[in-house]
């Protein structure tokens, strides 16, 4: 009789192991799935040494976060590999400083995004000017997409500024308080009001106590007044494009000396990281679910 109660107790006992195990396992191995989306990053990093600077602490920073928070992230200066197929890999698309060029992937890269695919883009991707290496000829990117139209001026040279968070319910702003300084960028000017367009909401801008923005040399290149949105959102896509980008160089000297890095900066990383996995997981919710729910 005590044999027996014995096996009884010794199968009991592996029987509760066994299902904690199954429980534990599985919870994790579901949050896992839940939570991890797929983004690939593309850039092109061979002229101005303030991008290319830029696009190397943003392709480590963005590895060590995607170990962090349970992603994966890849990127390429590869363009073509901006093309369909390879595209329904991955939940999210960023653009580091450039855009696409050629016709046949601007085109998959309207037809991702019209089709619930979500993408993050920095400073230089939405540079537009006529007669200039990155012309505007891309009506949709540059005026529905981002409604930013063309560029029009910056300051100079690279500068801190006091963001203002526009949105504070949105979930790309949470954590932050009303105002923060960035590191120093080159801010830009757009030839659209985005205040103006109705898909657009803005999700940080220039707070007026930065002014005046910037040294010059040049007086167009200090901002005294005006209103200057540094981040946005368009509701009819699932994305976010930030104006910062451009980390400060040792221009005097003719060096490549970096004098500034653009992820130094902990409330600055809360809202781009922030706005990485508001994308990252309404990507793969939409995926799982199999609708599109862009807000």
């Amino acid at each position: 009789m005590q044999t027996l109660g014995f096996q009884k107790r010794k199968c009991l006992w592996w029987l509760i192991l066994f299902c904690s195990l199954f429980l534990i396992f599985g919870d994790a191995h579901a949050q896992a799935r839940s939570r991890a989306f797929k983004v690939l990053a593309f850039y092109t990093a061979k002229n101005d040494q303030a991008h290319i600077s830029f696009v190397h602490e943003a392709n480590h920073w963005f590895s060590r976060k995607a170990t962090e928070h349970n992603f994966s992230y890849d990127s390429t200066s590869n363009w073509a590999l901006l093309n369909g197929r390879n595209l329904s890999k991955y939940q999210v698309i960023l653009f580091l400083d450039t855009r696409p060029e050629d016709s046949a992937q601007r085109a998959a890269f309207q037809a991702y995004m019209e089709h619930g695919g979500a993408w993050m883009g920095f400073h230089f991707s939405a540079f537009a000017l006529a007669n200039s290496d990155y012309p505007e000829n891309w009506n949709w990117y540059h005026n529905v997409f981002l409604g930013s139209g063309a560029y029009v001026s910056n300051t100079w040279r690279p500068t801190s500024a006091i963001l203002r968070i526009e949105a504070p319910d949105h979930a790309a702003t949470q954590g932050l308080k009303p105002t923060f300084k960035s590191s120093p960028n080159e801010w830009y000017r757009w030839s659209k009001d985005l205040r103006q367009n109705k898909d657009i909401r803005i999700l940080l801008s220039v707070d007026s106590s930065s002014f005046p923005l910037g040294t010059g040399p040049k007086p167009s290149e200090i901002w005294h007044s005006g209103y200057y949105p540094v981040a946005w959102t368009n509701s009819r896509y699932r994305m976010v494009y930030m104006n910062m980008g451009h980390n400060d160089i040792d221009y005097e000297h003719n060096s490549k000396k970096e004098l500034s890095f653009t992820f130094d900066n902990p409330e600055q990383n809360t809202f781009i990281l922030n706005s990485l996995l508001w994308l990252g997981h309404r990507a793969s919710l939409d995926r799982l679910v199999g609708i599109r729910t862009a807000k």
